[in-house]
């Protein structure tokens, strides 16, 4: 996807991955029930502080926490905004 946001300073701009649809056993999950991704692709990231750069790149898979980040919406698509630090890890 190509975008023209740019996040500023230590922000992350993630396209959450769709929460599952069903479990392993094959039992559908309701809308109600499902829990937020916690997994996400980049998709833009700020140029760093000043004297820390970036450790993510756009197209790094990234783990992160349940409430982290703020979600937005563009294009009719649902990203979220969090700052690296709130990042625990790449896939």
């Amino acid at each position: 996807m190509s975008t023209k946001f740019k996040p500023l300073a230590d922000r992350v701009l993630i396209e959450p991955v769709p929460a599952e649809q069903k479990t392993a056993s094959g039992i559908f999950i309701p809308d109600t029930a499902k829990e937020k991704p916690l997994k996400g692709t980049v998709i833009a990231i700020g140029d760093g502080k000043k004297d820390e750069p970036m450790t993510v790149k756009v197209g790094d898979t990234v783990l992160f926490g349940q409430y982290s980040g703020t979600e937005i919406k563009m294009d009719g698509q649902t990203f979220l905004i969090m700052k690296e630090a709130d990042i625990y890890g790449i896939f």
